[in-house]
């Protein structure tokens, strides 16, 4: 467990923390996706709450893939995921699945500290909204380099960033 110097704790999610995780992962994107991807895929996924929280419940209660997530003093404001990466044209292993801080901890390192925590300095790769320079920035500032690799999905273009281990 880590606490930033503004008082976040970083740790380790769990089942009991899957609705305020539902709620976040829905407020994070809207923070981070509006004007970037169709307004509606934002708000259809507001539509599913329910089955949202279920969902993390599922992720949570397995422990396959550790989450962790910052904790302040008004609730959850950022969470992380990372695990085997799921393409096979990279020779690394390890991909940052999940990286989102609440637009108002932006800038605090909520986000650097949450990425230490489920990276630390090994070699991973990433998937970040093609147009959302504000994470790119971020990534490269934690030595991401865009690989040139693009993916075509609902909300857009996404693009390939790789880190190598330190």
């Amino acid at each position: 467990m880590t606490t930033t110097s503004d008082g976040v704790t970083i740790r380790p999610a769990s089942p009991v923390d899957a609705e305020a995780l539902a709620h976040l992962h829905l407020d994070v994107w809207d923070d981070a996706y509006t004007g970037l991807m169709p307004q509606q895929l934002l708000d259809d996924r507001r539509e599913k709450v329910a089955e949202r929280i279920e969902r993390w419940r599922e992720i949570l209660g397995s422990g396959s893939e550790p989450t962790y997530v910052a904790a302040g003093p008004d609730g959850l404001v950022g969470f992380a995921s990372a695990g085997p990466g799921r393409d096979n044209d990279v020779d690394t292993e390890l991909e940052l699945k999940a990286l989102y801080v609440r637009a108002a901890h932006w800038g605090t390192g909520v986000g650097y500290a949450l990425l230490e925590e489920a990276i630390g300095d090994r070699a991973a790769y990433l998937w970040v909204l093609a147009g959302n320079q504000r994470a790119i920035a971020f990534y490269e500032r934690q030595g991401f380099r865009l690989d040139g690799t693009q993916d075509e999905h609902d909300e857009g273009l996404h693009v390939r960033m790789l880190r190598a281990g330190t």
